[in-house]
């Protein structure tokens, strides 16, 4: 950062609301004057202008946090989809060695169940099934 030697006066005109909004939040800023307020902006304007990359915007730690928050949450989501999967395998071969289903009965079966899934946007309960089997 330039020394105050190196600084440089210039006239500068502002609209009064935005002088006002530069004199209520500088403080806020930890800046100690409104010059310093008004030379961050400027500098954060024009690294937003000149980035390659809109991702630099954002510090590295946050990128890395929300990279790790995402991974995170990406894994338990494929666990729990895994376990649901083994419990539907499991209920699936429990209700195959119990029934006698023809193969064009359980075409026309699963055609119905995607619509009606489709229908209720994947909200599907058993007792959605019950009383669709009940007519």
């Amino acid at each position: 950062m330039p020394t105050p030697k190196n600084k440089r006066k210039f006239a500068l005109w502002l609209y009064p609301e935005t002088l006002d909004k530069i004199g209520q939040l500088y403080t806020a800023d930890d800046c100690r004057s409104k010059s310093e307020f008004i030379e961050k902006a400027v500098r954060f304007y024009i690294d937003h202008l000149t980035a390659e990359d809109q991702r630099s915007m954002l510090p590295n730690a946050m990128l890395s946090a929300m990279k790790s928050i995402v991974a995170e949450s990406d894994n338990r989501i494929c666990r729990l989809l895994f376990k649901m999967a083994v419990e539907l395998a499991v209920t699936m071969n429990v209700v195959a060695a119990n029934s006698d289903i023809g193969d064009i009965t359980l075409e026309r079966l699963k055609g119905e169940c995607v619509k009606e899934v489709k229908r209720l946007n994947g909200n599907f309960t058993f007792r959605d099934a019950n009383d669709w089997q009940k007519g």
